[in-house]
């Protein structure tokens, strides 16, 4: 409780006032701030100004500027909360499936409720921590969301969720000594959290991305979701207007959703003019087979996510590049080759290679005008360098 106080003092005119006055301040200027400010307002009220700068400056990466700069924030739920914009996919997709109110268990700071909120889904949010509770209750009522948002102070699995259409369940997946990977170990554990989403008329779980596929419950939908390239999380799905067993990675922006249609492993071919590396999320989803099929194309290795076709076809799941050289793993072959074709900025990929690109990068000095992409993996087993570029179709 001892946060609460000088989280609470925030929130006065006050409070008010030296938020706007430390609003983007560099951090290595806090110090000489807080010595000046400390000579007309409580050390713990500037203190807290400062940290929750700093926190928005953080959280603006995930939130946007506009909503990060009124918004409040607590180190925790920056770390944890998800970004907007697959927050705005979600609850979208719940909007879709009919619902109109839902119960929010484990709702940091209210990234989710907002969300939900903004798509015209009244929110029951539930945390357990009273610090984290204020937050999500201040967040709800400066973005002037209040009316569709109840926070409430609570024990989720002591909370009657039967008055709502849904119910979403993020658990906590870290503690003290970092991420927690064992489904069990999340707080609530997944069991609880599947037993609390088959109850419901629909339901959403969001879980590591890293989570085994033996581990999803056999009544639930999967997917995978990256924004900009990068894996942010997997949900499952439950209940009315849900295919039980469905895989799917989504990408953002867009939406685009690539289904999975059980297709067996793609077979393994040699090398051909392009390269495709697919989207985090379909690696994820074990949809490689998917976009293979799409792109008429194998995998260099069995073991290997790179896809490799004789033909260009654009396509959202995959990066595609021209490849150009392919190469046994030789350092010295690969800096004479670069020597020789001029390329000072090059980017380095692997996959299934224990050598880490910024060591390859500073033994072979790249240096000229040119640019190309290396690619450090295994063709039919053996250690290869692929070199190339993007392909523009």
């Amino acid at each position: 409780m001892n946060d609460v106080l000088p989280f609470r003092s925030l929130l006065t005119p006050e409070g008010h006032a030296l938020l706007d006055e430390v609003r983007g301040t560099d951090p290595a200027d806090e110090l000489a701030v807080a010595t000046r400010l400390r000579r007309e307002h409580p050390a713990d009220l500037v203190s807290a100004a400062l940290g929750q700068a700093r926190l928005r400056q953080r959280a603006a990466a995930k939130f946007g500027a506009e909503d990060a700069e009124r918004m409040f924030f607590t180190p925790n739920g920056v770390e944890q909360s998800t970004r907007a914009s697959v927050a705005t996919y979600r609850a979208g997709r719940l909007r879709e499936l009919g619902v109109t109110s839902v119960a929010d268990l484990c709702c940091g700071i209210g990234g989710d409720a907002i969300a939900l909120a903004r798509a015209g889904i009244r929110v029951l949010a539930v945390d357990r921590d009273p610090l984290t509770v204020q937050v999500a209750r201040a967040n709800a009522d400066v973005l002037g969301l209040g009316d569709l948002i109840e926070v409430r102070e609570a024990d989720v699995t002591e909370v009657d969720t039967a008055a709502h259409d849904a119910v979403f369940v993020d658990p906590a997946r870290r503690e003290g000594r970092g991420r927690i990977f064992d489904p069990e170990a999340y707080s609530p554990p997944l069991s609880w959290a599947v037993g609390a989403a088959t109850a419901a008329r629909v339901a959403a779980l969001k879980i590591a991305p890293g989570i085994p596929h033996e581990a999803i419950p056999a009544e639930a939908e999967a997917e995978w979701i990256s924004d900009g390239g990068d894996v942010k999380e997997a949900v499952l799905w439950f209940g009315a207007g849900v295919q039980p067993g469905t895989v799917r990675a989504t990408l953002l922006p867009g939406p685009r959703s690539l289904l999975g249609r059980g297709l067996p492993d793609p077979g393994v071919r040699p090398v051909g003019r392009y390269l495709y590396e697919p989207d985090g999320a379909v690696i994820r989803a074990h949809l490689v087979a998917e976009v293979a099929d799409s792109l008429d194309g194998g995998l260099v290795d069995p073991t290997i996510a790179y896809v490799t076709a004789d033909e260009l076809r654009p396509t959202p799941y995959a990066s595609a590049y021209e490849i150009t050289d392919q190469l046994h793993f030789n350092v010295k072959k690969l800096k004479a080759l670069l020597r020789e074709r001029e390329v000072g900025t090059l980017t380095v990929k692997k996959r299934g290679s224990a050598v880490e690109p910024e060591e390859l990068r500073r033994k072979v000095k790249p240096q000229g005008p040119r640019s190309a992409t290396v690619f450090l993996t295994r063709v039919a087993g053996a250690p290869t360098m692929l070199i190339g570029s993007p392909a523009h179709g």
